[in-house]
């Protein structure tokens, strides 16, 4: 039996199998997807899932540079709404499709079907995700894969995508109701890391005296046994490894194998070599991976949380040398990752992303706006909330793409929010008396065609121990360069000089380091509503996120299939 299922796994390798060459002209690529819940145990807990097709990671696209993608998307949620987000997907001229509800489109009502049609015009590693409430945290993800037109800077015999992700089995309604809530109920730590959508909880932890544990925490169920990587002895593997955990900053590592970083979002990058991988939500990464470790045993592959206290079982893989049996245990021990607070090897990896040699786009040399991101927890009225600049946001109900191309003025705040905070007086080490802060929906209008810095300041936010933390920040309809990265508050006259213009890394999700900050330049040259915000879950559901508008003028008619919400 174990013979059989090692020649399917082989050619199925095969099959699947991407080798760097020219590909042909741009393709139409049609899906067609129907969300709905349904019961699954990623863990061994059975819970309500969200699924595409009854899968949870959904479907991977796989597409070639320059192809459209078009899925028709059936909404079986029965009482909820959805939208998807086509994470690293700029949408160049179709700004609709981004799948923001509240910020590009109205929500997809239960029962309806919304096509969304787009053009994939780069290569690369990228995701796509439920952009609406906490959905994504409830199983809506998956994978987005595009080859390139043109050779690579590096080769490999076998591709594959692994998503890393973190698992709770609250519901998101139950999470979201306390984030909302006086006094504040926090979502606490994750039970679970998944690899690849598996992973196994402690079933003996459920320990309530009504509980029938067996009924709903099973670990013989399939669903919940180890991600089984197969790799053939004495190849090379490209690993697109990338991260939409709801909280959780992690490490992945393989043991016994070294891997080199290729690409980062979707551009390539000097390679160096890591044993750690530091991978933070919305990010995407390409390794390679040499099989040339003792063929006879298999190998862990395991993730493990960073920057938070790890109350969070560490997830575990197996990287199946053929052709032994895939579900034969490595005789050793997982091997430990990283120590969970030491910051500096995870700076030091920030630092290492440069672009490639031969593939390095300048940023312009100087930018037309700064503007200062200060990274804060406030209270807005006796709620606890995320803020940027003591400034949290808020959705309007109409979606800004159809307010400012119908110039609806009363759909949102017209105030301007604020460029920055004062650099002189606050102190990033220590949590301000006066912590009350205001929530708007107003946006950022940025000049067409303009240079735009961005500097993310962190700071402590929390009155219990030194508590600043990690934040990804992702970025919608653009990729930015990343200028550089520094410790404690930044200084606008003296760290600019230090950013890095001969070879930075472009990329569309950053982390602002604790008590650290990071500086971006982008261009404003795709009209629409772009949103940016941290992408950990509850963050963004507390507030921590801005929007940028950007030459709505020079759009056409918006699709009415966008504007459900909207009275006609």
């Amino acid at each position: 039996m174990a013979v059989a299922e090692n020649l399917f796994i082989l050619c199925f390798l095969i099959i699947i199998s991407c080798v760097n060459i020219p590909l042909a002209e741009a393709k139409i690529r049609r899906y067609k997807w129907e969300v709905k819940y349904e019961y699954k145990s990623p863990d061994c807990v059975k819970k309500l899932v969200i699924t595409i097709n009854g899968r949870t990671p959904g479907p991977t696209i796989v597409a070639e540079q320059n192809d459209t993608i078009i899925v028709e998307l059936k909404n079986r949620l029965l009482t909820e709404n959805v939208a998807i987000h086509w994470h690293g997907i700029r949408q160049i001229g179709t700004p609709w499709f981004d799948g923001t509800e509240g910020v590009t489109q109205c929500p997809i009502l239960p029962g309806e079907t919304f096509t969304y049609e787009f053009v994939v015009d780069r290569p690369g590693t990228y995701l796509y995700h439920a952009h609406y409430g906490m959905q994504r945290e409830a199983g809506l993800y998956g994978s987005i894969r595009v080859a390139p037109e043109k050779p690579e800077p590096f080769s490999y015999d076998y591709d594959r995508s692994i998503i890393l992700n973190d698992w709770y089995h609250k519901s998101t309604h139950e999470q979201a109701t306390g984030l909302s809530s006086i006094p504040f109920q926090w979502v606490e730590e994750p039970q679970s890391l998944l690899i690849q959508g598996k992973g196994k909880f402690n079933c003996s932890q459920l320990t309530a005296p009504s509980l029938n544990v067996s009924s709903f925490c099973d670990v013989s169920n399939p669903e919940c046994s180890p991600y089984v990587l197969t790799v053939v002895p004495g190849k090379t593997f490209r690993l697109r490894i990338s991260s939409l955990t709801a909280l959780s900053a992690l490490s992945f590592q393989i043991e016994g194998h070294n891997m080199t970083v290729v690409e980062a979002d979707g551009h390539y990058v000097e390679p160096f070599v890591v044993q750690n991988l530091f991978i933070y939500s919305g990010e995407t990464y390409s390794v390679l991976i040499k099989s040339d470790q003792d063929p006879s045993r298999n190998y862990w592959a395991t993730t493990n949380v960073v920057n938070r206290p790890p109350k969070t079982p560490v997830g575990l893989a197996i990287l199946n040398y053929y052709p032994n049996n895939p579900k034969r245990l490595p005789p050793t021990a997982p091997p430990p990752g990283p120590y969970w607070d030491d910051v500096q090897p995870r700076v030091n990896q920030s630092l290492a992303i440069k672009a490639h040699q031969n593939f390095t786009t300048p940023p312009p040399p100087i930018s037309d706006r700064l503007i200062l991101f200060l990274n804060t927890q406030n209270l807005v009225n006796g709620y606890r909330r995320w803020s940027v600049n003591n400034v949290s946001f808020n959705l309007p109900n109409i979606p800004y793409l159809i307010s400012l191309k119908n110039d609806l003025t009363q759909a949102f705040d017209q105030t301007p929010p604020p460029n920055g905070f004062n650099l002189t007086s606050y102190d990033i080490y220590n949590i301000p008396e006066n912590r009350n802060g205001t929530a708007s929906s107003a946006i950022y209008r940025l000049s067409f065609n303009s240079t735009v810095d961005i500097v993310l300041q962190n700071a402590k936010y929390n009155e219990n121990g030194s508590t600043s933390e990690t934040h990804p920040w992702h970025l919608h309809g653009h990729d930015f360069w990343v200028l550089g990265y520094g410790e404690g508050k930044f200084d606008m006259y003296k760290d600019p000089r230090k950013y890095n213009s001969l070879n930075p890394i472009m990329k569309n999700t950053v982390p602002v380091h604790p008590y650290g900050w990071t500086a971006l330049r982008f261009e404003a040259d795709n009209p629409g509503a772009w949103a940016f915000h941290c992408h950990i879950e509850s963050h963004f559901y507390m507030g921590m996120g801005v929007v940028f508008a950007e030459g709505i003028e020079r759009l056409g008619k918006l699709p009415s299939s966008i504007m459900g919400c909207v009275e006609h």
